[in-house]
């Protein structure tokens, strides 16, 4: 028979081991790489887009399997419509494509999905189909998946100041009642958490425009992996990233 070592793990009661880390509550994710990882097999832009919506899949079972509470996806940015028309017209296909095709999907398995960004730039059937996901899966409560499409975060900061401006001028608000709850209110993740970690793929440094507001505190983890490479290993090693930094949120130690 086996004897372990009496200092391993496995020998300790359950008692006597560390408890496991809770997961972080909020993983955003800006998912960069799909067309360096065309391009470097040869293919299509569009080929690395269609790898990239598996990786989407991959990533929204593990994230439900981890137990994190909040999943943010940018999959579109507002300066994502300067890329060349075509391949823009292939990303709403497929984005038409995954609305109608994952919503079955996502609501067996009890994820919320939600979608934030400039909606009027969308096309009315996406539009339609999103509202349709949303609705359809309101009720739940594994998983809360945020997809940003059409989405910029100083555009989304510039709104609620606006909207803010226009409530102070119209005599329904008193300047000294704004706070930093007050404008979170006004911002199109009123309600969620923000986020603790940020993980960035593809090697790239930076955060490109993504929940400025929200990410003020957030853990930033940037993985060389191209996004439709991305696995749940990756996950869970920037998960592990997580729990090893120090979070003050700016106090002394």
């Amino acid at each position: 028979m086996k004897v372990l070592p009496a200092n391993s793990e496995a020998a300790k009661p359950p008692s006597a081991r560390p408890p496991t880390p809770r997961p972080p509550t909020h993983v955003a994710i800006i998912m960069d790489g799909n067309g360096r990882w065309a391009r470097s097999r040869g293919l299509p832009r569009i080929a690395g887009h269609k790898r990239g919506a598996e990786a989407v899949r991959r990533t929204v079972k593990a994230a439900a399997e981890l137990g994190i509470g909040y999943l943010t996806l940018y999959g579109f940015s507002s300066e994502n419509w300067k890329r060349p028309p075509t391949e823009v017209d292939d990303l709403m296909s497929l984005l038409r494509l995954y609305l109608a095709s994952e919503i079955d999907e996502l609501d067996r398995n009890g994820v919320r999905l939600r979608v934030i960004g400039q909606r009027d730039r969308l096309h009315p059937e996406i539009v339609q189909l999103i509202r349709e996901a949303e609705g359809r899966t309101a009720g739940n409560a594994r998983l809360n998946l945020t997809v940003a499409l059409s989405y910029g975060g100083r555009a989304e900061i510039t709104e609620a100041a606006r909207c803010l401006a226009l409530a102070v001028k119209a005599g329904a608000l008193q300047p000294e009642a704004i706070d930093e709850a007050l404008f979170e209110r006004h911002l199109l993740t009123a309600g969620i958490p923000d986020p603790d970690l940020l993980i960035r793929t593809s090697g790239e440094k930076r955060v490109s425009n993504f929940l400025l507001w929200q990410c003020a505190y957030a853990e930033l983890v940037f993985l060389d992996r191209l996004w439709p490479d991305f696995a749940r290993e990756d996950l869970e090693f920037a998960v592990q990233e997580y729990h090893g930094r120090d979070r003050r949120y700016g106090a002394a130690r």
